[in-house]
């Protein structure tokens, strides 16, 4: 690998994939690999391809991709979720589960909760939709064939689109979305 790269520079590690060269030192590059995240490769190691190269006197990181590593790495690697507003009218409710036996007491559970719950759940499958789209060891029928049991998941789970504000929130099946 050229010595006169920069940070900015994308390269392709054989183990890790792609990533970006963040920061450098005598001895090490410094390389955010999305979905791995930060790793020091030595400035001599050879197995370092360099993809788009950014010249040690014009590098940078834009804000976006800073961002966009940053997001990443807080999705993959924390139970953080973007905010997802719920609808009005089911903030402060709260979801009852009354068991058939009337001796029992009945279990309550803040709406808030179980909702913040259900949108982890949908990030999730997110993601494994994005690890399935991107993983090298499968064929693509196999591909296809994951992501119609995902696409069944999301279905499965649209009765509780009633509880998100926006309709671009909603969980989307093979029908129609409701």
């Amino acid at each position: 690998m050229a010595n006169n790269v920069g940070i900015g520079t994308r390269v392709k590690h054989p183990t890790y994939g792609e990533g970006v060269i963040f920061k450098q030192d005598l001895v090490y590059y410094h390389i955010m690999f999305p979905g791995r995240g930060a790793v020091e490769i030595a400035r001599n190691y050879d197995g370092l391809e360099v993809i788009e190269a950014v010249n040690q006197d014009e590098s940078y990181i834009t804000r976006e991709y800073l961002e966009n590593i940053i997001r990443q790495a807080i999705e993959e690697y924390t139970d953080i979720t973007p905010h997802v507003p719920m609808g009005n009218k089911w903030i402060k409710g709260k979801l009852i589960l009354q068991p058939s036996d009337e001796q029992l007491k009945p279990k309550e559970i803040p709406i808030e909760v179980f909702f913040h719950k259900i949108v982890m759940l949908r990030d999730r499958l997110r993601v494994l939709e994005q690890k399935i789209n991107s993983h090298k060891g499968l064929s693509e029928e196999e591909k296809i064939d994951l992501q119609q049991y995902i696409t069944r998941c999301y279905g499965s789970l649209t009765t509780f689109n009633v509880l998100f504000r926006d309709k671009k929130d909603w969980f989307v099946g093979e029908g129609d979305g409701t």
